[in-house]
């Protein structure tokens, strides 16, 4: 038997629910959706509003909150969607490496769409910081070195861009750039990041 709950109502495990086109799945972290036919779109937003498309989710493909680190996060059914509804203790049937991944994935998309590219910048360095970063006493230090290029094409924008922004960041006292060409990253959170 198929049904279409509210999302304040937690359906049975395992059975498969009917879902039309612009329905959203309820989503809570102590379950996931196995989708039997049909596509679904996740989606996030951004402080400013703009709308981050996190993936496109069609036959024996899972979704659910205990996949993505986006908060908030939408699921929403773009055709006539069957699902199965899995208590997320079928997460551990998922490799953790690729659950980790998926998160890594989710988390650089949603650095991308960051406009102004400043804030896209800064977003990824503290990222970067946090995920490859040692701790020291001025802040935190990226592990390794990456060109002006290779932090451009990340975040969509220029090579000349990224190095105006790092000059900008510098002068501010946000990072200091190493004479290994590594980044540090000050303790301190830039004055526009609280203005978006």
């Amino acid at each position: 038997m198929a049904v279409n709950r509210s999302p304040q109502t937690k359906p049975d495990y395992f059975a498969v629910y009917d879902y039309k086109a612009n329905d959203r799945l309820p989503l809570k972290s102590d379950y996931i959706w196995r989708v039997e036919s049909g596509v679904v779109r996740t989606l996030t937003w951004l402080d400013n509003g703009n709308i981050v498309t996190l993936g496109f989710w069609g036959l024996g493909e899972v979704l659910g909150k205990g996949l993505s680190p986006a908060e908030p996060l939408e699921a929403v059914c773009l055709t006539a969607v069957k699902v199965t509804f899995l208590p997320s203790d079928q997460l551990s049937q998922i490799h953790p490496t690729l659950i980790q991944q998926l998160h890594q994935f989710q988390v650089l998309l949603q650095i991308l769409h960051r406009r102004p590219v400043e804030v896209a910048l800064w977003e990824l360095l503290v990222w970067l910081s946090q995920k490859f970063g040692q701790a020291v006493e001025q802040g935190q230090m990226i592990g390794f070195h990456l060109t002006h290029q290779e932090i451009a094409e990340t975040i969509g924008t220029t090579r000349v861009t990224v190095t105006r922004l790092l000059r900008d960041f510098e002068q501010q006292n946000l990072i200091q750039r190493l004479p290994s060409h590594q980044i540090l990253i000050q303790d301190k959170e830039p004055l526009w990041h609280y203005e978006i």
